[in-house]
């Protein structure tokens, strides 16, 4: 889907517009969190609390999802309040978001799908929770998400706070390698795991300063190195659920989804369900600090660039 074909089927948000041809900040968000992350009204509450929390960093917050066959870059508070009621919203990536333009659907961007959005309107820095990756037991399913091929093709700042933790985080970042994303640790050396400040796995680059970030992104740039980079922001400590205990409420989730026979793309919102039953409630609370810690680094490095 290339600029010039996919212009007819957006709509840019005016704030949103009015930044990005004033050259000012930007900040894209996703809508997979709202539409297949959170139960209403938890994810309501959550995303206009994230785009105030870029709006006050400085930035405009740009939220992107495909609304009645529409890409939206940009909601307005009556369209984002509406998608977070939306019960059968479809999860899109780049296999199908043409598709749920096609036939005039609603569906939340995941990562994949809201670098492709963002590069389409030129916004460079796009704020998330965790990344999708390669699930554990990939060897046999070959589930791995579209999320790591889009991060080696788009060339768009990606914050999260690592991949997300019921991942095979090793093999995730193997792959993230081999396809030249560079993962750069904010402040940290050992990669965080989501809900948990660390993980057994080193960072495979570490920067302290969101203009280092936006200087390192500008270089690849200037080089014609192409794709995207991921940051990894650690969870603030108060809020993180360490990863020793995490670890136990991983496995009985996915022993779960499992008996259920839960594959393709039911699998990440089945876990994540899972956990927040589990935790009782501890891992929202985590997704939402992290998020919105994630939106405050973002907004730094928009402005940087």
């Amino acid at each position: 889907m290339t600029p010039q074909t996919a212009r007819p089927f957006t709509d840019i948000h005016p704030p949103v517009a009015e930044a990005l041809a004033a050259g000012r900040p930007v900040v894209a968000l996703e809508s997979t969190i709202i539409t297949h992350g959170m139960p209403y009204p938890d994810n309501g509450a959550m995303a206009a609390k994230v785009e105030q929390i870029i709006a006050d960093g400085g930035a405009v917050p740009a939220t992107i999802a495909v609304v009645n066959g529409r890409i939206k870059i940009g909601l307005s508070d009556g369209e984002r309040e509406s998608l977070a009621m939306t019960g059968d919203a479809m999860k899109l990536s780049r296999a199908d978001i043409g598709f749920a333009v096609a036939q005039g659907r609603t569906g939340g961007t995941t990562v994949a799908a809201t670098m492709i959005a963002a590069h389409m309107a030129g916004i460079k820095v796009f704020a998330t929770g965790g990344i999708g990756g390669v699930h554990k037991g990939a060897e046999k399913s070959f589930d791995i998400s579209a999320d790591l091929d889009e991060l080696s093709r788009t060339p768009v700042i990606v914050v999260s706070a690592g991949a997300k933790a019921i991942l095979d985080i090793e093999k995730t970042l193997e792959v993230l390698e081999t396809r030249g994303v560079p993962v750069i640790g904010h402040g940290c050396e050992t990669m965080p795991a989501f809900w948990s400040r660390q993980s057994p796995f080193r960072a495979p680059l570490t920067l302290h300063a969101p203009e280092d970030i936006a200087h390192f992104y500008r270089t690849r740039q200037a080089l014609g190195l192409g794709g995207g980079v991921l940051v990894a922001n650690p969870v603030p400590q108060n809020d993180e659920i360490p990863a020793d205990e995490m670890a136990g409420y991983i496995q009985a989730a996915q022993k779960a989804a499992e008996a259920q026979n839960v594959t393709g793309k039911a699998v990440t919102p089945f876990l994540l369900s899972k956990i927040l039953e589990l935790t009782g409630g501890r891992s929202l609370k985590t997704n939402i600090a992290l998020v919105e810690n994630n939106a405050r680094l973002a907004a730094e490095i928009a402005k940087a660039l």
